[in-house]
């Protein structure tokens, strides 16, 4: 395909994007594919002449869509939604077509300033305080990943990336079981270890660590002869939305001088409504914070939000500065490439400028808020129907429940076999978890589209197919 056809198919693509966003409702919200399925409709070799476009765009149709979990489906009320706004799909659009490689500022000047200017939004957004400063991550597991490696480099007096860890006493990091396992796969890289990620006990609604336990951990291993490096606190956690109480352990944290990094990569986003930062007081005083608008706010994938109290002390963990990565001649410029593991970096700003844009704070903070209040709906009607109990209660738009009727025998298998069954049935989507052991259901309240209708339809379907249960 030449560039003078290029026009013509992207007409079709933008139609065809259109339709779909306005249709997915009425596909079934999982893939309903078999394994195999996909790669055995593909040819085993690469062509060796050019193809025809209209057959390549029928073989996407046909192979690829229907191996295809509508993430942008109203009624997915799985995991966190990844959304994609139509402003954010716009921006991307337009990324993809000027293609720029944006790892230094002088590799595109509009893409860093644009960048810093969007961060700082986003921080004012929050009530961050103004010495925060913010890189755009791919994840929040590169996030962590950054902070981690970070609170590692400061515990060791700035030697580990030239001396490594060998010889030295074993470094610590705390956080509680609710933390997403990105911690654990930090910890991994690091070099830290898995046996040095100390897990501390949970208590109260919001599942949050035990800021006491916090301590005596700290305390023990300083008495052990080993290292503490930091703690990392979890707002708003994947199965349950747990919640540490961030000022009582950023206390801890402070008295024993150790950085801190909170992760709150679903829930961050509701920060920008003033009546849900109750959830993390004390903020301000976090070294670290991460949050994914690619979430819930409806930023295109993949869109990470990363504050640092201290950003020089990210930098002195991640700058290297080779001769032709240097910028000559410009002094006091952002190369954000120094402030994040990979050296290429996508011009992700342009589509939170393009959202921020089209719908403005407060468009933003009332979809949050109708996702909340129609979860709790859904919450209350469910805790009000036998058979169903709360696990655990809402935290923002998630909530976990489980099916015991009378006489079960094996509550596990039963929901086991409600959230597979309804999932196959394919009118809405939800995923399981355990709490305490026990396998409960999960569901949440984000997509971008979402309406009262489909939350409230969730409630059909989970009490129609839970009553055919045995």
């Amino acid at each position: 395909m030449n560039w003078d056809e290029f026009g013509s198919w992207g007409r079709r693509v933008s139609d065809w994007a259109q339709d779909y966003h306005l249709t997915v409702g009425d596909r079934p919200v999982r893939a309903q594919t078999r394994p195999g399925d996909i790669l055995n409709a593909l040819p085993a070799a690469p062509p060796n002449t050019p193809e025809d476009m209209e057959e390549v765009f029928r073989d996407f149709e046909d192979i690829v869509m229907p191996g295809i979990t509508h993430w942008q489906h109203p009624r997915f009320f799985a995991y966190f939604n990844s959304n994609a706004a139509a402003p954010s799909v716009l921006a991307e659009f337009l990324v993809s077509a000027i293609a720029p490689q944006c790892m230094l500022w002088q590799t595109s000047p509009a893409a860093t300033e644009l960048e810093t200017r969007m961060m700082d939004w986003l921080r004012q957004s929050l009530d961050l305080p103004d010495g925060f400063a913010g890189v755009i991550q791919d994840s929040a597991s590169s996030a962590t990943l950054a902070a981690v490696l970070t609170m590692r480099e400061k515990a060791l007096n700035w030697t580990g990336n030239s001396a490594g860890l060998t010889g030295r006493a074993q470094l610590r990091v705390y956080c509680s079981d609710e933390v997403h396992t990105s911690v654990d796969r930090a910890i991994w890289v690091s070099g830290i270890g898995q046996d040095n990620l100390v897990r501390i006990p949970i208590k109260g609604d919001w599942r949050g660590m035990d800021p006491e336990a916090l301590d005596a951990a700290i305390r023990a291993d300083k008495a052990a002869g080993l290292t503490p490096a930091g703690v990392i606190l979890c707002v708003g956690g994947t199965g349950t939305g747990a919640t540490d109480p961030v000022d009582a352990c950023l206390d801890v944290a402070a008295r024993h001088g150790l950085f801190t990094h909170v992760d709150a990569a679903w829930a961050g986003s509701a920060m920008i409504c003033p009546e849900f930062r109750h959830y993390w007081p004390g903020i301000e005083r976090a070294d670290s914070i991460v949050f994914n608008p690619h979430k819930w706010l409806g930023v295109q994938f993949d869109c990470s939000a990363h504050f640092l109290r201290t950003p020089q002390d990210l930098v002195r963990t991640l700058a290297i500065q080779p001769e032709y990565l240097k910028t000559h001649g410009h002094d006091g410029i952002i190369n954000y490439s120094e402030w994040s593991v990979p050296l290429g970096r996508r011009f992700r700003a342009l589509k939170i400028w393009f959202l921020l844009r089209a719908y403005g704070l407060e468009g933003l903070r009332n979809r949050l808020r109708n996702h909340i209040a129609w979860s709790v709906a859904l919450h209350d009607q469910l805790a009000a129907t036998p058979g169903f109990e709360i696990v655990t209660p809402p935290m923002w738009s998630l909530f976990t429940f489980r099916y015991v009727p009378g006489g079960t025998v094996d509550p596990d298998d039963l929901n086991l076999r409600l959230v597979n069954t309804i999932n196959d049935d394919g009118r809405i989507y939800l995923t399981q978890t355990r709490v305490d052991g026990d396998l409960v259901i999960r569901f949440q309240a984000g997509q971008f589209e979402t309406t009262e209708e489909d939350v409230m339809m969730a409630y059909d379907v989970i009490t129609e197919i839970a009553a055919v249960l045995k």
